[in-house]
């Protein structure tokens, strides 16, 4: 049954979770396109970009993802999928996890799982890129963007806007 399919594949995902639901996305990716063939990559990176361009947290991406496939009940066992293995796992572990407060091995774990977000946060973001056919003036317009906002305090709507309006003209 695609749903409980669904809620398994999900549930695994969750598991592996550093970073949210966007730095899964090109397992996700694999999972729901090339393994499964349940979506297409432009169904894919569509519904990535209306989870995006909505309110909410990034795992709405994944409610969107089962929606697609299986309707309300998809919606509900990706989002649970999602959610649940990794939320009862804290709930069970975070008082031992603040037992070990400045253990070294605690202190490395802690350490290793931040590049270990950023690489996975980047490899989704490549990921909808590659989806996207970005040209090199989209691939300009990351990297200034990039760089103004590590050498500016200019608040991140502004570049969206930029971005918007160097779209809507056709430039990018």
């Amino acid at each position: 049954m695609i749903v409980v399919d669904l809620f398994l594949e999900f549930a695994l995902l969750a598991l592996v979770a550093f970073g949210g639901a966007t730095a899964l996305l090109p397992e996700m990716h694999r999972v729901v396109v090339e393994n499964h063939h349940w979506l297409d990559d432009t169904t894919f990176t569509h519904l990535y970009a209306i989870a995006q361009a909505a309110p909410g947290p990034n795992v709405l991406v994944v409610t969107l993802i089962g929606w697609e496939i299986a309707g309300l009940a998809g919606a509900l066992a990706a989002t649970l999928a999602m959610c649940l293995p990794m939320s009862v796992l804290i709930y069970l572990l975070i008082d031992r996890w603040e037992g070990f407060a400045g253990k070294r091995w605690q202190k490395a774990v802690s350490l290793g799982v931040t590049p270990l977000a950023v690489g996975l946060v980047f490899s989704g973001a490549t990921l909808i890129a590659q989806a996207a056919a970005f040209g090199w003036a989209a691939w300009g317009l990351v990297l200034a963007s990039v760089v103004a906002n590590l050498r500016t305090k200019l608040h991140p709507l502004w570049f969206i806007g930029v971005g918007a309006l160097l779209g809507l003209s056709g430039l990018v």
